[in-house]
């Protein structure tokens, strides 16, 4: 990990194209601007990490999920006969 010091008004240089600016430093608290291409996603990391728990849980079928889509589709145009 690379840390740095900077002051209010300084910047970071990211690749060719992302730009971390210093914005505001009240007590503990630091203001930070990012400066990058629409197509770089950038998250606090909280919220990346429920995105990724949620991507998880959408992988990850439930079981009642998939037996509520079976039987929602149980009856319709091109689906199979079910052998009682």
């Amino acid at each position: 990990m690379l840390v740095l010091s900077r002051k209010v008004g300084e910047s970071i240089v990211i690749g060719d194209n992302i730009v971390v600016s210093i914005l505001e430093i009240r007590g503990d608290l630091i203001r930070v601007g990012i400066d990058a291409p629409k197509q770089v996603k950038v998250h606090r990391r909280e919220v990346f990490e429920a995105i990724e728990a949620a991507n998880r849980e959408a992988l990850s079928p439930s079981i009642n999920a998939i037996s509520e889509f079976a039987s929602s589709i149980k009856g319709l145009p091109g689906t199979p006969a079910q052998k009682d």
